[in-house]
């Protein structure tokens, strides 16, 4: 009895280490970010143009189904019509909706240039301007705006064709042609198939373009089919992707195929 009145103190000790332990925490889900949640709503809904001003806020969206604006200015909080075909300028790339609502006529000019973000400084590639017309009366606002990037051009694709012509190693340099494209950043690099190579992707509704390309300067041979490839993909214009094949064409009708492998 001494024996466990002695041993007492020790094992309370125990026990109360063990009860002061912190039990596993559980994973926390985490909500899906702003970015995933708009890539989600675009492919769900279909949207390819996006816009936004400040003083007062706006937001527009245009996809193949409607054009929907929204706003804290009082009357025009919501205003939504069926998508229009744009009118386009002759001499440069700006696209004009005229798009009927209830609450008035919308006219939407989008002009490719360089936009900044008067409150946060991010930088778009389009700016907007719009017009409400109610009750013969006009209201202007002005922001900016980007097309969405075909998010399932965002992989890394490697060369399986030039024109209908299959390819192999023996055709370049060390390992066939690939691609790298971030369809976040609308940028690209890869292999050329003796040259490295990188630039910028330029995507409007469908249209695809390799811009602003850079490459090294190593010698190739004179079987080497990397100028082949790379006249391609500088005139690429559209593009599809199916069955895990992403096809560059050129207005020529020329065509690069090639496989995901991420």
């Amino acid at each position: 009895m001494k024996k466990w009145i002695q041993l007492l103190p020790i094992v309370l000790l125990i026990i109360g280490c063990k009860s002061a332990t912190t039990p596993p925490s559980e994973p926390v889900e985490k909500d899906p970010t702003f970015a995933y949640k708009q890539q989600m709503e675009n492919l769900e809904k279909g949207i390819y143009f996006r816009g936004n001003g400040n003083e007062p806020d706006w937001n527009l969206k245009i996809s193949e189904k409607s054009i929907d604006f929204t706003s804290l200015i009082p009357g025009f909080e919501t205003l939504s019509g069926n998508h229009v075909e744009p009118i386009r300028a002759m001499d440069a790339n700006v696209k004009m909706y005229r798009v009927p609502t209830v609450a008035g006529m919308m006219i939407i000019q989008i002009m490719q240039q360089e936009c900044t973000n008067t409150m946060s400084g991010d930088k778009s590639s389009y700016s907007v301007r719009i017009e409400i017309v109610k009750d013969n009366k006009s209201t202007f606002l002005s922001g900016c705006g980007n097309y969405i990037t075909d998010p399932r051009l965002h992989d890394i694709w490697v060369l399986e064709k030039i024109n209908g012509e299959n390819v192999s190693v023996a055709n370049f340099t060390k390992e066939l042609p690939n691609l790298e494209i971030n369809s976040t950043t609308n940028t690209f690099m890869g292999f050329a198939g003796c040259n490295r190579i990188g630039g910028s992707v330029f995507f409007e509704r469908g249209l695809l373009r390799f811009i602003n390309i850079t490459s090294t300067e190593m010698a190739c041979g004179a079987n080497n089919k990397e100028n082949e490839f790379l006249k391609t993909l500088q005139s690429t214009t559209t593009y599809k992707v199916e069955n895990l094949r992403l096809t560059l064409i050129n207005q020529s009708g020329n065509e690069l195929v090639f496989k995901k492998v991420d």
